[in-house]
This record gives C-alpha cells, structure tokens and sequence, in this order.
C-alpha cells in the first residue's frame, strides 16, 4: 500500500473509532427516565386501572342551633358607651342563662368600642360599643320563643342564626360509605362495558368540599306587639360526600 494511502486511512479509522467512542459515551451518560405509577403495572410494563368517582348526599334533621344575639350602646365618651353596653351586657346573659343555656354553651364572639364620625370624617360625634355573643341551643324545635325571649326580654339588638349537628362526623361516615359504594358501582359498570374485570382497590381519595350553612338574620323586632311566637321552620340539612376510587384491572 502506497504510504500516502496508508497515512490517510490511519486518520480516519481514528475519526470513526473516536465517533463510536464518543457515542458511547453519550449512551451511557444519559440520564433515566422516571415514571410516576399511579396504579397498578400489567406484565407489559403498561400501567391499567379504572378510575372512578362516587358522591352520595345523607339528610338529617340539625339537632343544634348557634344563635348570635348582639347589643350595642352609644355615647359622648368612650367610657359611657362601655359602662352602658356592659349593663345591657349582663341583662341579656341572665336573660340567656335563665332559659338553662350552660356557661359552656355561651361564649363571647365579638367585642368592639371605637369613635363615630361626622358627615366630614375628621370629627368625633360619639363612640359606639358593641358585643357579640353566641349561643348553643340543643332543642331546635323551640328555637323561635328562643329568639323571642332573647329579644324582647333581654334586649339584644340584632340575631342571626344558623343550624348544624352536634355529631357531624357520623353522617358523614354514612355518606363516605354510600359514595364509594357508588364510585364501585361505577367502576363495575366501566369494566363490564370494556369486558375486563374490577380488581383490588388501589387508591381513595375524599374529595368533598365542606360547606357551611349560611346563617339566617333576623331584626330587632323579631315578634310582633300581639307576642306571637316567632316561627322559625327547620327543614334537613344534606351532608354530601365525594370521593375517588382507582381500580386495578383483574
């Protein structure tokens, strides 16, 4: 072989080998790819589950009211607003106790004194003082000659009320139950309909959005002159429950 053939060969046998080397490196250098498994692995490495979803709604009468009675009082001075406020303050707390409403069952919600203003907003024309108490009330159904008895006789000023359970937990242990029932139910159906069957659960996840009653107001003049007693009507509250259920595929 002529030595001028020879010297270009050995160049770039060298080329090729280092690209092979060069791609090796690169091969082996590369950085693994990670899968997040959210259920269950077939042989084929294909991950299969069925998804479901479940909601059930439990109604149950409320067995507690929260009552909030607030009074407030106005004056020259700061100090008369307050001393005339906690006058009326322990009228309306006898008032409360006298229906047989326990210490633990009354608390103070809001407490508040600050100055009034004129049309312009610079001036101080008095100072108002106000207070804001709550009451747990055990017998719903006598929740109106409540709020009566509140009002005209203890001098609260204004009411609002809202209703909920005193164990709320057990109706929403009931509706969880009837929800994943449903979210089976549905998984059951999914997989009849795709011919494979419902396998072991593999995750649940409770969805629900809690949400709170949204309590009613009242005015001061809650009975009329002729003392009819204030109808409160108390219809069920729902308690509803949704959840997430994944399936393997069996």
């Amino acid at each position: 072989m002529p030595q001028s053939f020879r010297l270009l060969v050995i160049p770039i046998a060298v080329v090729v080998a280092c690209s092979v080397a060069v791609a090796a490196v690169i091969v082996v250098s590369r950085a693994p790819v990670l899968v997040n498994v959210r259920s269950a692995t077939t042989a084929s490495g294909i991950d299969s589950a069925i998804l479901a979803s479940g909601d059930a709604t439990v109604s149950k009468k409320p067995d507690l009211a929260l009552l909030n009675a607030g009074i407030e009082s106005r004056a020259s001075t700061a100090a008369a607003a307050q001393s005339d406020l906690a006058t009326k303050a322990a009228k309306l707390i006898a008032r409360v106790k006298s229906l047989g409403v326990v210490d633990k069952d009354l608390s103070t919600s809001g407490y508040w004194i600050g100055p009034e203003y004129g049309s312009t907003g610079q001036t101080i024309t008095g100072y108002r003082a106000g207070e804001q108490l709550q009451v747990k009330w055990h017998n719903v159904d006598t929740v109106g000659r409540t709020l009566d008895a509140i009002v005209q006789e203890g001098g609260a000023t204004n009411i609002s009320i809202g209703f909920g359970l005193s164990n709320p937990k057990a109706a929403q242990a009931e509706a969880r139950a009837l929800a994943i029932a449903d979210a089976k139910a549905k998984a059951q159906a999914m997989a009849s309909a795709a011919g494979v069957h419902v396998g072991q659960v593999i995750r649940v996840s409770d969805v629900s959005i809690i949400r709170t009653p949204y309590p009613y107001t009242y005015g001061a003049a809650l009975a009329a002159p002729d003392k009819a007693v204030t109808q409160v009507p108390v219809g069920d509250l729902d308690v509803q429950v949704s959840v997430e259920v994944d399936y393997s595929i069996a």
